[in-house]
């Protein structure tokens, strides 16, 4: 069994959502499983935050200066190539 199966419950005939004023009853419905989910989410502390964002920034640094590095070396290779050969 799916977990939509398991959360959704089953129309029972004649209650179904329809006419005019359907899509409000559908809308609260909506709003209402999407309140008691948001009551089962775990957030993460202050401190996990901090310290994944921390995490992220200098992960972020470390590429960038690696790939700025790389960028750099491949531009003096490739500018030595045409100097040598003569080429632009």
């Amino acid at each position: 069994m799916s977990t939509i199966e398991q959360v959704k419950p089953v129309p029972v005939r004649g209650t179904e959502s329809s006419g005019p004023l359907g899509w409000w009853q559908s809308s609260r419905n909506f709003l209402t499983e999407v309140r008691n989910e948001m009551k089962r989410v775990t957030w993460p502390s202050r401190r996990e935050v901090y310290a994944t964002t921390i995490v992220v920034i200098i992960t972020s640094a470390f590429f960038g200066i690696y790939l700025f590095s790389l960028d750099m070396l491949l531009n003096a290779a490739v500018n030595w190539i045409f100097k040598t050969f003569g080429a632009a």
